[in-house]
């Protein structure tokens, strides 16, 4: 009796927490009326490696990485324990006019890691922002402010990609292109070029993965030829456009970006902040192309998925072009914890696990073995297509698994399959109808096998 009085325990303080977080919060990317009904609030209570845990004790498996943000595992002891060392000396100290080692010393380590070319100078300057859209913004300021400075006032437009996503704050927006976000907003954008996307899924019957991307690049190319002395740069999610669906384009794109950017004098702005630190593979996805941005953008698995940071890298060439005797042509943007010791000091912590244990070389056991687990799903009857990058894996699902053939948005089937798969005691949070597999480094293969096993059952369960 005494463990059924727990369990009723448990059960309570978890209605308990749901019940006062619906008086008093307003959730990220959710219509609140279909809380609590439609769409379940499940109030967490730890997290274990892998596992997510609730109030009432059930045990979720975080396949999507806490929103991608979460890299070896809930309560990772090596990035919590530089958190506290770090809090012990300094927690927090303005970046303006200050400095601090944390801060200095993952600078010096994110350029050494950062993407080469061999006709380039390397990646020279680390600005540090609060989060990934905050992020995107630094990059877009400052490659039109280079041109500012430069006397070149006719470049103040921005090419982005069709089906892209960079972010929700106003600039990010504007070089996103998913209706559901900016639709909205749109009179408070500005107005960005849009280029057709490489999405290998796009691809005429027959055609490969790298041929639709040389379509989409030669599209890109008159774009270019369109607007001469126009764009002041192009911004790109090398490899994935992950919320646009996980949808997947051939490494050459990014290496015939990175040529038409050079022949028009546009910089290459790399947001790498959902591939970054070995999602697709190696430590950074524009690495799969032997392309160097010239702006980086990097946040989520930055800090192992603990604490709110972003960094942009960016060459010496831009960082000069702000050098001045006047404060106009400084580079004037910032955020108040700019650098925060703490954040930072998780995020050196992050970068040694790479080190410590392998980690690219253990992914690459990893995302075979998930390639052989979803390779059957290939064959589902209302799959369209299984696509992988590195450490994410994505299941399209329509109706009959015809391309040409999505499920009626009033189905709601990705909705249908999350649910079920909550019940099951995996978080498998779609992207429309898109399930995606973007799992903790630190997954096993028990795991990985029942996330296949629970995966199935729910495309079943949400498709019949």
């Amino acid at each position: 009796m005494q463990g059924n009085d727990h369990e009723a325990q448990m059960l309570t303080e978890a209605g308990d927490w749901r019940s006062r977080d619906l008086e008093v919060l307003w959730h990220p990317c959710t219509q609140m009326r279909e809380h609590p009904d439609t769409l379940p609030l499940v109030p967490i209570a730890r997290g274990e490696g892998a596992w997510l845990v609730g109030y009432d004790g059930r045990r979720y498996l975080d396949a999507v990485s806490s929103w991608w943000t979460n890299l070896f595992g809930h309560g990772e002891p090596r990035i919590g324990a530089a958190i506290a060392r770090q809090a012990q000396v300094l927690e927090q100290v303005m970046l303006a006019g200050f400095s601090h080692a944390p801060a200095v010393q993952l600078a010096e380590r994110l350029l050494a890691l950062a993407p080469r070319q061999a006709d380039r100078k390397p990646l020279a300057k680390v600005f540090y922002a609060d989060n990934g859209s905050a992020g995107v913004e630094v990059a877009l300021k400052m490659a039109f402010h280079y041109f500012h400075n430069r006397g070149e006032h006719r470049r103040t437009k921005f090419v982005a990609l069709e089906n892209g996503y960079h972010g929700e704050t106003i600039g990010a927006l504007a070089v996103g292109d998913i209706p559901l976000y900016r639709r909205v907003y749109a009179p408070l954008l500005s107005e960005a070029l849009f280029a057709p996307s490489p999405d290998a899924y796009l691809a005429e019957p027959g055609e490969s993965a790298a041929a639709h991307a040389g379509r989409a690049a030669d599209a890109l190319a008159n774009l270019f030829d369109r607007h001469p002395g126009e764009i002041c740069a192009l911004i790109i999610e090398p490899r994935v456009q992950c919320a646009g669906g996980m949808r997947m384009h051939d490494p050459s794109y990014l290496a015939r970006v990175r040529q038409l950017c050079d022949a028009n004098g546009v910089f290459l702005i790399a947001d790498e902040i959902a591939v970054g630190f070995g999602r697709t593979g190696p430590m950074f996805a524009s690495q799969e192309s032997g392309v160097m941005p010239d702006l980086l953008c990097l946040s989520k698995g930055l800090t192992g998925g603990f604490l709110p940071l972003a960094a942009v890298l960016a060459t010496q060439q831009i960082y000069d072009a702000f050098l001045d005797d006047s404060r106009e042509r400084a580079f004037l943007h910032s955020h108040s914890y700019t650098g925060n010791p703490l954040a930072c000091a998780a995020a050196l912590a992050t970068l040694d696990i790479f080190g410590q244990d392998d980690v690219l070389a253990r992914n690459r056991v990893t995302a075979k073995q998930m390639a052989a687990l979803a390779a059957p799903f290939a064959a589902h009857p209302q799959v369209a297509d299984v696509r992988q990058a590195g450490m994410i894996v994505a299941f399209e699902l329509t109706r009959g698994g015809d391309k040409r053939t999505p499920f009626p948005a009033q189905q709601r089937v990705g909705l249908k399959a999350y649910r079920a798969a909550l019940e099951r005691g995996v978080v498998l949070r779609p992207l429309g109808d898109v399930l995606y597999w973007m799992p903790p480094y630190c997954i096993d293969d028990a795991q990985l096998r029942s996330l296949a096993e629970t995966t199935r059952a729910v495309i079943d369960e949400a498709t019949s």
